[in-house]
């Protein structure tokens, strides 16, 4: 089963591109829950353009998730990849 991914309005606040989000699912590098935020999630993939990108979302269950956030990924961010 394919994953469903919505992007809400929010997601292109910083200037990713929907294509930029699915292909971050595609290439994901870092995929966590985030403890004490209620349902959300952060992943680390890569753009289409191959720079790291940071997508928040909220996992909606039954292979479906919602995005509302997404932009260049922070350098404090980049160093959960190393674990």
């Amino acid at each position: 089963m394919e994953l469903n991914i919505v992007c809400k309005p929010s997601a292109f606040k910083h200037g990713a591109s929907e294509s930029d989000i699915r292909w971050a699912f595609n290439t994901v590098r870092y995929d966590r829950f985030m403890e004490g935020n209620g349902n959300r999630y952060l992943l680390i993939g890569f753009d289409t353009r191959g720079n790291p990108l940071e997508v928040m979302y909220n996992d909606l269950g039954d292979q479906r998730v919602s995005v509302f956030h997404a932009m260049k990924c922070r350098n404090a961010l980049l160093s959960l990849l190393d674990q």
